[in-house]
């Protein structure tokens, strides 16, 4: 027969694991971020679990893009870090409660789905073409060539150290 003094050791033993796996859990759940980069890596951004701005970095493709392509770049890549993080907490959780239980299932229905919008589409570049005619004669020209400038020649006299307003030799 088992000792009931064995039995509640074990127990007692198993619950105190649980317990801290438990805060363990919470721990990371906590401190949770994601973190995405726009596909064509103008974009870096940060977020905790709840969606807070962390970080965000911008690469030198957004230097010349519009400002609305910016902004909607970075609300989606936003968007996409905060379903990376949200995305972690069945991860943390199923060791703790198992991945098909029931307490795993209300865990699920507790987050709220996150709508990921797709990325703009990049603006394409501004073109301004008359008639496929004059398009055609101009690719076939060479470039025109540049005026030959002057060379500038030195004078001694400099004017730029006189006033305009005084005349040579005071008032």
């Amino acid at each position: 027969m088992t000792d009931p003094n064995q039995l509640v050791e074990d127990y007692e033993q198993r619950t105190a694991a649980l317990l801290e796996q438990a805060e363990e859990a919470k721990s990371r759940i906590a401190n949770l971020t994601g973190a995405a980069t726009s596909t064509d890596g103008a974009v870096t951004v940060s977020v905790s679990a709840g969606g807070a701005l962390l970080s965000l970095s911008f690469g030198t493709k957004t230097d010349d893009m519009p400002k609305d392509r910016l902004a909607a770049l970075v609300m989606s890549t936003a968007k996409r870090a905060q379903a990376q993080a949200v995305g972690q907490i069945s991860t943390i959780m199923a060791p703790l409660i198992g991945d098909n239980s029931e307490a795993m299932q209300f865990v699920q229905s507790q987050i709220p789905p996150i709508d990921v919008p797709d990325e703009p589409e990049p603006a394409a570049p501004h073109q301004f073409v008359v008639n496929e005619e004059q398009q055609d004669a101009a690719a076939s020209q060479p470039p025109a060539p540049r005026p030959a400038r002057r060379p500038v020649e030195d004078d001694d006299t400099d004017y730029d150290q006189r006033s305009l307003f005084k005349k040579e030799g005071g008032w």
